[in-house]
């Protein structure tokens, strides 16, 4: 089996190989190396501020080999997308059909039907119960557009209110359009919990596991780098188009509402535990011999192989998703495969071991007012042998 390993990332740990001499290479130049990373991570990190969020629907989110992709571009080279897909207004009442109440739908209709964000025919359906009436309003905007968004918000805002001020009747508007509205706000609503649950939680393992301060601290600002530069990356490709072809994709101008979120909470937890197995070795280095570069080093060299192993591994898994021809698992896969790669090559090579050498012993610290945290001490790898029970 030995015979098949690479000659070079195979050498065995305490040999030194590549990994010893890639971290003595940083190690020895920590300030510049570790301000060319961060300057890059920043730059890559700098469209995600330009990020668009919505939903790639209708034609562009599917396939070109698929009929029907074929089908809706025929419909949306002639029509809007949103007479497929219209907004519908939902009136609801205990009679529906009372005089004042089809006054007001009659007020709504003529209202849209003036108004150049709709376009007809606005067509009208009651239930036979007489209580619940939908009304089709078809956009002049495509579904997931700017023009199409602000149409649903004038519905909802001022349209719809005005023509049933004063009755006793509940109102709602739904369709695509609206759905793609309330799912990003209420996204963008929890997302900052989602955050703090996350960045929390993190800061609190690594504070009780590590007894110091510094090293959550560190070890947070380095994943967000990371999850930064993934989201510039994203807007590139997708709604830039630079280098769309790769993963044979076509830009669309948006990134998937669901992505950022969804992102965030998986890196998170994949970077951890890159970051945890690496820091304990380096922790049970550092307590061996109190000598922090030799520790940073040691626990590097020993844990790169496995780290860089299980990464090629979830790159290759994960680019492969990027090679669908869906355009939401492109997205996916494409961000993961580029996380896992940027977070087991630029962070845990060159951006962990400069910091930490920068940091030296401030690495360990800990206020004396925590210094009530238990101690989490590492099982041993060798198991104890158990003596023989002696003769009574």
């Amino acid at each position: 089996m030995n015979r098949l390993r690479i000659p070079i990332l195979g050498r065995e740990s305490d040999q030194g190989g590549i990994w010893s001499i890639i971290t003595g290479w940083v190690l020895a130049r920590p300030v510049p190396l570790a301000s060319l990373t961060v300057a890059g991570l920043v730059a890559l990190t700098i469209p995600f501020f330009s990020m668009n969020l919505g939903f790639n629907a209708g034609a562009d989110a599917l396939p070109d080999a698929l009929e029907s992709k074929r089908a809706l571009e025929l419909l949306e080279d002639h029509f809007s997308s949103s007479l497929i897909s219209p907004a519908k207004v939902i009136a609801g009442a205990a009679d529906i059909n009372a005089p004042e109440i089809q006054a007001a739908l009659a007020a709504l209709i003529e209202t849209v039907g003036n108004n150049d964000a709709f376009l007809g025919p606005f067509d009208t359906i009651t239930d036979r119960a007489g209580t619940v009436t939908r009304i089709n309003v078809p956009l002049a905007g495509n579904i997931d557009d700017d023009e199409s968004e602000d149409a649903v918000r004038l519905l909802r805002e001022q349209i719809v209110p005005e023509a049933f001020a004063g009755l006793n009747v509940q109102t709602f508007v739904a369709g695509d359009t609206a759905e793609g509205i309330d799912f990003r706000d209420r996204m963008f609503s929890s997302a900052y919990y989602v955050f703090a649950f996350v960045l929390g939680l993190s800061f609190l393992l690594l504070l009780v596991m590590f007894r110091s301060i510094v090293i959550p601290i560190n070890a947070l600002v380095l994943n967000l780098l990371s999850v930064g530069a993934v989201y510039g990356v994203l807007v590139m490709v997708f709604q830039w188009g630079w280098g769309i072809g790769i993963p044979g994709s076509e830009e669309t101008g948006i990134i998937e509402t669901w992505l950022p979120l969804f992102l965030f909470g998986i890196l998170f937890g994949l970077s951890m535990d890159y970051h945890m197995l690496l820091l304990n070795r380096i922790k049970e280095e550092y307590d061996k011999h109190d000598q922090n570069e030799l520790a940073v080093a040691t626990g590097i060299r020993l844990t790169a192989g496995q780290i860089t192993s299980a990464a090629a591994v979830m790159v290759g898994v994960f680019a492969a998703f990027a090679t669908s021809r869906i355009l939401g698992l492109q997205q996916f896969g494409l961000g993961l495969a580029v996380a896992v790669f940027i977070d087991a090559t630029v962070i845990r090579v060159i951006l962990l071991p400069a910091s930490m050498k920068l940091l030296g012993r401030w690495n360990w610290y800990l206020p004396g007012w925590l210094d009530w945290l238990p101690r989490v001490t590492p099982v041993d790898e060798a198991p104890q042998a158990i003596p023989a029970p002696g003769n009574d």
